[in-house]
Protein backbone atom coordinates (compact mmCIF):
# COMPACT_ATOMS: atom_id res chain seq x y z
CA UNK A 1 0.00 0.00 0.00
CA UNK A 2 1.58 3.19 -1.41
CA UNK A 3 -0.59 5.47 0.38
CA UNK A 4 -0.10 4.14 3.59
CA UNK A 5 2.01 5.80 5.92
CA UNK A 6 4.92 3.88 8.03
CA UNK A 7 3.61 2.40 11.94
CA UNK A 8 6.52 3.85 13.33
CA UNK A 9 5.87 7.34 12.09
CA UNK A 10 1.84 6.61 12.72
CA UNK A 11 3.13 5.62 16.20
CA UNK A 12 5.36 9.15 16.97
CA UNK A 13 2.59 11.37 15.50
CA UNK A 14 -0.46 9.64 17.17
CA UNK A 15 1.28 9.20 20.21
CA UNK A 16 2.36 12.92 20.52
CA UNK A 17 -1.09 13.70 19.05
CA UNK A 18 -3.18 12.23 21.68
CA UNK A 19 -0.75 12.46 24.92
CA UNK A 20 -1.35 16.31 24.21
CA UNK A 21 -4.82 16.45 23.53
CA UNK A 22 -5.25 15.39 26.73
CA UNK A 23 -2.83 17.09 28.32
CA UNK A 24 -4.28 20.30 26.85
CA UNK A 25 -8.36 19.07 27.94
CA UNK A 26 -7.20 18.49 31.64
CA UNK A 27 -5.10 22.13 31.21
CA UNK A 28 -7.85 23.75 29.93
CA UNK A 29 -10.14 22.69 33.05
CA UNK A 30 -7.79 23.47 35.67
CA UNK A 31 -7.36 26.99 33.79
CA UNK A 32 -3.78 26.36 33.29
CA UNK A 33 -3.58 26.78 29.30
CA UNK A 34 -4.99 28.88 27.11
CA UNK A 35 -3.83 29.56 23.55
CA UNK A 36 -2.59 26.54 20.40
CA UNK A 37 0.83 27.15 21.39
CA UNK A 38 0.18 26.49 24.59
CA UNK A 39 -1.94 23.60 23.53
CA UNK A 40 0.84 22.12 21.38
CA UNK A 41 3.74 22.78 23.14
CA UNK A 42 2.83 22.78 27.00
CA UNK A 43 5.83 21.25 29.41
CA UNK A 44 4.65 18.90 31.69
CA UNK A 45 1.92 17.99 33.01
CA UNK A 46 -0.96 14.90 33.08
CA UNK A 47 0.44 12.67 30.59
CA UNK A 48 3.61 12.75 29.85
CA UNK A 49 3.75 13.09 25.94
CA UNK A 50 7.28 12.17 25.11
CA UNK A 51 6.94 9.30 27.57
CA UNK A 52 3.12 8.26 25.54
CA UNK A 53 5.21 8.94 21.93
CA UNK A 54 8.33 6.96 22.96
CA UNK A 55 6.39 4.17 24.49
CA UNK A 56 4.24 4.25 21.31
CA UNK A 57 6.78 3.88 18.56
CA UNK A 58 8.93 1.23 21.48
CA UNK A 59 5.40 -0.70 21.21
CA UNK A 60 5.34 -1.03 17.42
CA UNK A 61 8.83 -1.91 16.98
CA UNK A 62 8.35 -4.64 19.32
CA UNK A 63 5.51 -6.41 17.91
CA UNK A 64 6.70 -5.13 14.01
CA UNK A 65 10.59 -5.77 14.23
CA UNK A 66 10.35 -8.69 17.78
CA UNK A 67 12.39 -8.78 21.06
CA UNK A 68 15.48 -9.73 19.26
CA UNK A 69 15.94 -7.09 16.45
CA UNK A 70 18.88 -4.23 16.73
CA UNK A 71 16.34 -1.92 16.66
CA UNK A 72 14.20 -3.05 19.87
CA UNK A 73 17.29 -2.72 21.75
CA UNK A 74 18.04 0.73 20.58
CA UNK A 75 14.50 1.71 21.03
CA UNK A 76 14.73 0.27 24.35
CA UNK A 77 18.32 1.85 25.62
CA UNK A 78 16.32 5.35 24.45
CA UNK A 79 13.16 4.25 26.39
CA UNK A 80 14.93 3.96 29.66
CA UNK A 81 17.18 7.36 28.77
CA UNK A 82 14.27 9.33 28.30
CA UNK A 83 11.88 7.81 31.15
CA UNK A 84 14.44 8.46 33.53
CA UNK A 85 15.75 11.47 32.51
CA UNK A 86 11.72 13.18 32.54
CA UNK A 87 11.43 11.71 35.86
CA UNK A 88 14.91 12.43 37.94
CA UNK A 89 16.57 14.99 35.75
CA UNK A 90 13.66 17.07 34.32
CA UNK A 91 12.08 17.17 37.35
CA UNK A 92 15.20 18.10 39.64
CA UNK A 93 15.83 20.88 37.06
CA UNK A 94 12.42 22.56 38.16
CA UNK A 95 12.58 22.10 41.37
CA UNK A 96 15.89 23.73 41.58
CA UNK A 97 14.48 26.52 38.70
CA UNK A 98 11.21 27.13 41.67
CA UNK A 99 14.08 27.49 44.37
CA UNK A 100 16.22 30.03 42.10
CA UNK A 101 12.67 32.14 41.13
CA UNK A 102 12.10 32.45 45.06
CA UNK A 103 15.49 33.57 46.10
CA UNK A 104 15.24 36.26 42.94
CA UNK A 105 11.67 37.30 44.48
CA UNK A 106 13.45 37.31 48.14
CA UNK A 107 16.08 39.66 47.26
CA UNK A 108 14.19 41.81 44.83
CA UNK A 109 16.83 40.44 41.74
CA UNK A 110 16.58 43.24 38.95
CA UNK A 111 17.09 40.64 36.14
CA UNK A 112 14.31 39.06 34.67
CA UNK A 113 12.28 35.92 35.92
CA UNK A 114 12.70 33.02 33.59
CA UNK A 115 10.76 30.64 33.11
CA UNK A 116 10.30 27.05 34.48
CA UNK A 117 9.56 24.29 32.75
CA UNK A 118 9.37 21.54 35.65
CA UNK A 119 9.60 17.79 34.92
CA UNK A 120 7.23 14.37 35.20
CA UNK A 121 6.20 13.05 38.35
CA UNK A 122 6.43 9.35 38.20
CA UNK A 123 2.84 9.06 37.72
CA UNK A 124 2.79 11.42 34.57
CA UNK A 125 5.53 9.46 33.23
CA UNK A 126 3.58 6.17 33.96
CA UNK A 127 0.20 7.09 32.34
CA UNK A 128 2.04 8.44 29.57
CA UNK A 129 3.86 5.39 29.03
CA UNK A 130 0.84 3.52 28.78
CA UNK A 131 -1.06 5.75 26.88
CA UNK A 132 1.78 5.10 24.32
CA UNK A 133 1.20 1.43 24.67
CA UNK A 134 -2.15 1.47 23.90
CA UNK A 135 -1.53 3.59 20.71
CA UNK A 136 1.18 1.80 20.09
CA UNK A 137 -0.79 -1.31 20.36
CA UNK A 138 -3.99 -0.04 18.43
CA UNK A 139 -1.53 1.12 15.50
CA UNK A 140 -0.56 -2.45 14.72
CA UNK A 141 -3.99 -3.66 15.14
CA UNK A 142 -5.16 -1.32 12.74
CA UNK A 143 -1.67 -1.61 10.17
CA UNK A 144 -2.30 -5.54 10.06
Amino acid sequence: MDWFISPYILAIVAGWTVSQLIKSIIGLFRHKYMGLRSILFVSGGMPSSHSATLMAVWTVILITDGVNSGLFGLASVIALIVLYDAVKVRRSSGEQGVALLALMKEQKSIFPVPRVAMGHTPAEVLVGSLLGIIIGLTICWISL
